[in-house]
């Protein structure tokens, strides 16, 4: 249980320091400034109160005057902490047994931000709220209560990036599954966002009692912070935080992904559920090529359907013979709105050619369950193709997720190939989509990519090229003749991206068929090389002259891997067919 409580109070120091709390910082901020207290009376020695038959004696000396110390910053902490963790782990029980709308959490924070800011504006408001507070008689604490309401109110507002930590516990707590473990990583994780939080706190503090202006100007100082909680509820009402919030990067994916994803942390996390569907477990994600990493789990206990004929619901059974791609997403995940033009761009240039996008959307918040709230965002961001409401994460949990996003390539045969988490990976991502597609159908003509690269891809990297006489890319040398066995020669000088042939080929509409002594050149710069293959016989791969490979061809149309560097190389290939194999084409990654 160590090891779990470290890996949460690590997760939630990077998830606080994350773009996803930037729209509350300046609320904490400010929460953590001039107090509402008034002076109060102490005396020095000589104005001491003395005890006289029961009674308090003021000694003859001036009163002076102090204000109490200000603990705005920890009550503004301690509320959202403690509102976060409860909620996000009893929310969904709470809200159910009762019977409510799944949003009257967030509706009843923006609610409290929204009294907290009128409170700074109009004292009476504020001393309404802190009636609640009154009767706790520990000094300053019921002067504090507004303060506490707040980070109760910013709690239910609280909407931090999501890594495999925060997934468990949102998982655990939409499920019902409570237990010890799940409980403690919960409050490490809370403790961790809550330290960063409440340094902010604390400067905003110190800010305001070490520099005059803000002492002289306390009251406009409060009246400003009200206004601004009230804007920022206006602005998560209206989800205008959400595009502030896509144009920044994600700087700490790198970090979550090196904590949270770090092997210990996925035994730690996956003992939290049961053994199903461990095939999964074979593959790691994002690693630079297709593997087979088991059947692909159904899509099954879902709510509703969106974007479908009549809202039918999507049987990957019957899917077979293309390719999927799984996408999923929540429509409140920063990390989740920046992947999505990505997919779309996928589905635009690959729907033709037989790729199937589903998204698949696992809420991580109540508010996100309701259908109305999902179709109406899902058309703002543009997403058309049809997604699935995962409420109850059935199939999330079928497929072992820990990550918002994640996406998830199952193959013509009902396969998962591959399955990369988080943001990032969408130029490999797509090359193995085009890999799964010519795996499908070898004669498919895909469009050129879509340009949605990382910077993962280098620029100047190969094109991919087909081998027919209609629509051959770089090919140099001796004239092609169609569709007639001919003796081909590889010519003096061969540019880079260039092809040429040498040998006996036959140049045909969908594919080249080698002859005696065929073979096949490029000068070429790519991580790895891929040539789709049919036929009967072997394949010889040289690189720079050299052999680096020897392959036995057999059968329908296949894509084979001749080169896989971890770096891009810059080389000649060639490649020796023995006669009757067809070459279709050469794809480069």
């Amino acid at each position: 249980m160590i090891i779990l409580i470290l890996i949460g109070l690590l997760g939630g120091l990077i998830t606080a320091v994350s773009p996803c709390i930037l729209p509350v910082l300046p609320v904490v901020f400010l929460a953590g400034g001039p107090a509402p207290d008034a002076p109060r009376e102490i005396h020095a020695t000589g104005g001491a109160r003395a005890a006289d038959s029961g009674s308090d004696v003021l000694v003859d000396a001036p009163p002076t005057t102090k204000r109490p110390r200000n603990r705005r910053p920890y009550a503004v902490v301690a509320g959202l902490v403690l509102s976060f963790s409860f909620f996000t782990l009893l929310g969904v029980t709470i809200v159910t047994a009762l019977g409510l709308p799944e949003d009257i959490l967030r509706y009843v924070g923006l609610a409290l931000l929204v009294l907290i800011g009128l409170g700074l504006v109009f004292p009476p408001v504020e001393r309404v709220l802190e009636k609640p507070f009154a009767r706790i008689p520990q000094r300053q604490v019921n002067k504090e209560g507004s303060a506490f309401a707040l980070g109760l109110g910013l709690g239910l507002l609280y909407v931090p990036c999501a890594g495999p930590v925060l997934a468990a516990i949102t998982v655990a707590g939409a499920q019902g599954r409570l237990s010890l473990d799940i409980v403690a990583l919960t409050v490490s994780f809370a403790i961790g966002t809550a330290l960063p939080l409440l340094v902010f706190a604390l400067a905003g503090r110190r800010v305001s009692e070490r520099i005059g202006a803000f002492r002289k100007r306390a009251r406009k100082l409060r009246i400003v912070a009200g206004a601004l909680m009230i804007v920022l509820a206006l602005g998560l009402a209206l989800n205008v935080t959400d595009a502030i919030q896509r144009a920044l990067p994600d700087y700490t994916s790198a970090a979550q992904k090196r904590i949270e994803d770090s092997k210990a942390a996925r035994q730690q996390l996956s003992g939290l559920y049961d053994d199903s569907n461990k095939e999964l477990s074979r593959c790691e994600d994002g690693v630079d090529e297709l593997r087979s990493c088991g059947q692909a789990p159904p899509i099954e206990g879902i709510s509703q359907w969106l974007n479908t004929p009549g809202g039918e619901p999507v049987d990957l059974k019957k899917e077979r013979g293309k390719v999927v791609l799984i996408d999923f997403w929540t429509y409140s995940c920063i990390n989740c709105q920046r992947s999505l033009p990505h997919i779309r761009a996928w589905q635009k240039a690959y729907k033709g050619a037989g790729l199937e996008i589903i998204g698949v959307h696992s809420p991580e918040f109540g508010f996100e369950k309701k259908a109305g709230n999902v179709r109406s965002q899902a058309e703002k961001l543009g997403v058309t193709y049809p997604v699935a409401l995962d409420n109850k994460l059935t199939t999330w949990d079928n497929y072992r997720n820990r990550f918002w996003p994640a996406k998830y390539l199952i193959d013509s045969h009902g396969t998962v190939r591959y399955f990369t988490f988080g943001e990032g990976r969408y130029a490999q991502t797509e090359d193995l989509i085009r890999d799964l597609l010519r795996d499908a159908d070898p004669t498919v003509k895909l469009p050129p990519r879509t340009g949605q690269a990382d910077a993962e891809l280098t620029a100047d990297r190969t094109p991919e090229t087909y081998l027919n006489n209609h629509n051959i890319v770089g090919y140099v040398g001796d004239p092609l003749v169609d569709d007639k066995a001919t003796a081909y020669h590889f010519p003096a000088d061969l540019p880079a991206g260039k092809l040429a042939l040498d040998g006996t080929w036959t140049a045909g509409y969908d594919h080249f068929t080698a002859g005696e002594n065929a073979r096949l050149a490029m000068t070429y710069k790519a991580k790895n090389v891929n040539l789709v293959l049919a036929g009967r016989g072997r394949a010889t791969v040289l690189r720079d002259g050299e052999v680096v490979k020897r392959l036995d061809i057999d059968g329908t149309p296949t894509m084979h891997r001749l080169i896989d560097d971890k770096n891009a190389h810059q080389g000649r290939l060639e490649v020796r067919l023995t006669p009757g194999i067809q070459a279709y084409v050469l794809t480069f990654g």
